[in-house]
């Protein structure tokens, strides 16, 4: 009964496993930086993902908003990964990694374990 109702709850709201999540993870000492760019990140993505396959949402404080003074944003993407979605996060990170960012870290996790 409990997985019957779950799946077609997720298949409604095209959650795993009928769409892949993706997590960019921003963190960083300095709230300007972080916000420039995760705000930057975000428009590299609605401007180079597709529309309808993906659905780029805007970037947010993560639940846990500060771990040991750094601060934590993220954006969530909900669509099917594929190799040119792919590519084009691959080419987001380089962009950002030669942005040569004082504090601010960025990882990206598909379908991660847990959302905090």
């Amino acid at each position: 009964m409990f997985y019957e109702t779950e799946i077609l709850i997720r298949k409604q709201l095209k959650y795993p496993p009928f769409c892949d999540i993706i997590v960019i993870g921003f963190n960083s000492l300095n709230e300007k930086e972080i916000i420039d760019i995760s705000n930057k990140t975000y428009n590299y993505l609605k401007e180079n993902l597709d529309e309808e396959e993906f659905n780029v949402f805007k970037p947010m404080p993560a639940p846990i908003d500060k771990i040991q003074n750094r601060l934590r944003y993220r954006i969530i993407i909900k669509g099917n990964m594929n190799e040119k979605a792919n590519e084009i996060l691959n080419n987001c990170l380089k962009e950002i990694y030669n942005k040569d960012l004082k504090t601010t870290r960025v990882s990206i996790d598909v379908n991660p374990n847990n959302m905090i």
